[in-house]
């Protein structure tokens, strides 16, 4: 099953390492990286998506409402947010992000993430 993912990051050379990061994965279709938050739920309105990585603190809006936006949406993708400061992992869950990984993030912790979400999605097609 290959996960389409976009990254969300204002910090360019965190969201070079995210893409490249994604981007060497078999299963990954890596299908975009915005420097805004406002630009990435453009581009999930018009574009299938499974997962968004998002960075939580950004200029024009935060990790925090692009995924309350994007949760909003009919048929929403799942949203990882990223921060270095592990206050908002309380936030992430009030919302019910899909996850929340703290900054400096690994390759492994990214693969933990989308290991995660195949088995939900897995177990979900099990259920129904």
């Amino acid at each position: 099953m290959s996960i389409r993912v976009i990254a969300v990051d204002n910090s360019e050379e965190l969201l070079e390492k995210i893409t490249r990061i994604l981007k060497e994965m078999d299963d990954v279709e890596f299908c975009g990286s915005f420097g805004e938050a406002i630009a990435a739920i453009q581009y999930v309105k018009k574009e299938p998506v499974d997962l968004v990585f998002s960075d939580v603190v950004m200029p024009d809006i935060s990790g925090i409402t692009l995924a309350a936006k994007i949760y909003q949406l009919p048929d929403p993708p799942e949203v990882v947010l990223l921060s270095g400061i592990p206050g908002f992992s309380l936030e992430a869950w009030k919302i019910r992000a899909f996850g929340f990984i703290i900054k400096p993030y690994t390759r492994g912790q990214i693969v933990d993430m989308l290991n995660r979400y195949r088995c939900e999605k897995a177990a979900e097609k099990v259920l129904s």
